[in-house]
């Protein structure tokens, strides 16, 4: 008999990227997706798995106990939490909606697994929960949590949440926290789907201050197969890192992406940065390598020209993804800042 997986937010970024991933490599594994289609959920990023008998689409949201219970009603062996709100500047206009979700869906969704007698939950958190790293120095799973933002200190609670249940309950839980994800079908809220979308429309592309805020870059695929591996073979209570060894300043990003669609530097705009931007994160990555034999495997570069690839070749779905409520969200975000509201050149 082959697995069965309750994968929650797999409709968004790297929800999606796992579903699509999964049913392509096992062939033994059969999953229900759990997702609320929120402004980054969108059953397009699944259109290809239409006729798909291994999946099964149920729309409803974490915060929905009933629904929760409803969806769990046929059992799974392990359940794969993606679903989040996630984008830090979001969290800072509107703090209470991670709350919401990150928090108190997590909860929720947990307490129903526990009922449904889940074998597994396995929670995807971030790096971000560990806080600002300076110029040297890397995280590890050891590392006392310092979220910095609205958005890290929802995940940061939900991650503590997942593990209390552990420690009390006895309740089989893994945690996982990745650094920057890149590839097909990410919002264009985040910085390379943006960038590359300003970029074909000879748009700005608004550098937050300096623009040497240093981030590691992990493509999905490879984050992917880390959390497969996690969910099948960790070991209760545990957490795991899950870098790409690939460290570079934003600024450097944005100027790799205008090289590989053939734009000008000029595109750039440094605006004004956000409050409490964290300067840079960095994973050990050690205990998965020596626990589970994962390995990072896409080099940034192809990774990076793949992605830009995929963009090109898919307009018409990041030019519908970008109007309608994601255009009032930039207008509100980056408008002002963009036409002198604390903007600056190099």
């Amino acid at each position: 008999m082959g697995l069965k997986l309750f994968v929650t937010g797999g409709c968004g970024f790297i929800g999606s990227n796992f579903v699509r991933l999964v049913l392509r490599e096992r062939p033994d594994i059969e999953m229900v997706n759990f997702d609320a289609l929120t402004y980054a959920g969108n059953l397009e990023n699944l259109r290809d798995l239409e006729g798909e008998k291994r999946h099964r689409f149920v729309r409803g949201s974490i915060c929905d106990r009933a629904a929760v219970d409803a969806a769990l009603a046929g059992g799974c062996d392990i359940l794969v939490n993606f679903a989040a709100e996630s984008h830090v500047d979001r969290s800072i206009h509107e703090p209470q909606v991670f709350l919401e979700t990150n928090v108190r869906g997590t909860a929720t969704l947990l307490e129903a697994a526990v009922k449904a007698k889940v074998r597994r939950f396995v929670q995807i958190s971030t790096d971000e929960v560990y806080g600002s790293l300076g110029p040297t120095g890397v995280f590890t799973e050891a590392t006392p949590i310092q979220p910095s933002s609205p958005y890290s200190a929802a995940k940061a609670a939900a991650d503590q949440w997942v593990l209390a249940y552990h420690h009390t309950f006895g309740t089989d839980v893994v945690v996982t926290r990745s650094s920057n994800n890149y590839g097909p079908y990410q919002f264009p809220e985040k910085l390379i789907p943006l960038f590359i979308s300003n970029a074909l429309e000879d748009k700005p592309l608004p550098v937050y201050g300096d623009g040497r805020q240093v981030r590691d870059w992990l493509h999905v695929d490879d984050n992917c197969r880390a959390i497969l591996r996690v969910a099948e073979k960790a070991a209760p209570g545990s957490v795991y890192n899950i870098g790409g060894q690939s460290e570079r300043e934003n600024i450097d990003v944005t100027r790799a992406l205008l090289r590989a669609v053939g734009k000008p530097e000029t595109l750039i705009r440094h605006v004004q940065d956000r409050p409490g931007h964290d300067r840079r994160y960095a994973l050990d990555i050690s205990k998965i390598r020596r626990e589970l034999g994962w390995e990072p495997t896409v080099k940034f570069e192809e990774g990076l020209q793949a992605t830009v690839d995929w963009y090109l070749k898919n307009r018409e779905w990041w030019g519908r993804v970008k109007s309608g409520a994601y255009r009032e969200y930039y207008e509100k975000q980056y408008a002002g800042r963009l036409e002198g509201g604390g903007a600056r050149g190099r």
